[in-house]
């Protein structure tokens, strides 16, 4: 068996990954890839992961895991995709780094499935967006003003995915940034199916439909019927010219809102973002989808 789990990480629009995925259920249920809504594991991984504390499912348990999972009897690759996996917004901001604990839980949620080969997906973010985003997304007021008082210099994407690597402990890792998203959406929805590239994909377009003008999509969908069969390089390149001349302003702009922030330090994050994303490549272990 294999198991392919996306964590995502907040902010990254992990719920896209499993509606695509599901668009494309028939096709992946007949080649024996299932993908498994995440109504059927709420419960079922959160129990055996507070029952286990980290530990090693036995064999027994990993067979009721897969049982409560899958409803096909003839699944080869099963696919498990949900942000909350990774932790709590609470528990990936601190003052101890960026998704601290993201290693310890991926490697806790891994474990769940011992005999199988698992490999672990998810989209990082420049920290200058990310940051706010899990601020916005804490329960206490008083906390988020504290960590918003924190050095965000301090708080890189580079030491949490070497933690990660680490942590998973040679499984692999897939990786890619969530403002390449728009470039590589069908790479990464194959990838984590493993889909042919041959095969069409269902909602393919999604990431661009919500960024492209009417008109700017229309174009898209014209430029790609005549150009027939392209490489990914070109395709991408059809992309990056569309979203140049037909992204919409107002979908493709954030503001950073948050006291004490000026335009200096978020130029600043997002220079050690590129930096730490550089090295994130360049890892052993990581495989980096990149436009």
């Amino acid at each position: 068996m294999q198991v392919s789990i996306h964590f995502g990480t907040h902010g990254t629009e992990p719920e896209r990954m499993i509606r695509t995925l599901m668009e494309n259920r028939d096709w992946l249920l007949a080649n024996g890839v299932e993908v498994v809504p995440p109504g059927r594991y709420r419960g079922v991984l959160d129990e055996s992961l507070t029952s286990l504390r980290g530990g090693e499912a036995s064999p027994a348990m990993e067979e009721v895991i897969y049982d409560a999972l899958l409803e096909s009897d003839e699944v080869r690759r099963m696919v498990i995709s949900q942000a909350s996996l990774i932790g709590a917004p609470v528990r990936c901001l601190s003052d101890k780094g960026l998704f601290a604990q993201a290693g310890p839980r991926m490697r806790a949620v891994a474990a769940l499935f011992p005999s199988a080969e698992v490999e672990v997906s998810l989209a990082i973010q420049n920290p200058a967006l990310q940051i706010p985003h899990l601020l916005s997304r804490l329960p206490d007021p008083s906390q988020a003003r504290a960590l918003a008082d924190c050095d965000p210099r301090s708080l890189r994407w580079g030491p949490a995915m070497q933690h990660i690597v680490e942590s998973m402990q040679g499984r692999r890792v897939i990786v890619w940034c969530y403002e390449d998203t728009p470039l590589i959406w069908p790479e990464a929805v194959r990838r984590i199916a493993r889909m042919p590239a041959d095969v069409p994909l269902k909602s393919g377009l999604a990431v661009l439909g919500d960024l492209l003008s009417a008109d700017g999509m229309t174009e898209l969908r014209e430029a790609l019927t005549r150009a027939g069969p392209l490489t990914v390089a070109a395709r991408r390149a059809v992309f990056a010219e569309m979203l140049g001349r037909h992204a919409r302003p107002e979908a493709i702009r954030q503001d950073v809102l948050i006291p004490g922030w000026t335009q200096d330090l978020v130029d600043e994050i997002t220079d050690l973002y590129e930096e730490d994303v550089a090295m994130i490549a360049a890892l052993p272990g990581v495989e980096f989808l990149g436009p």
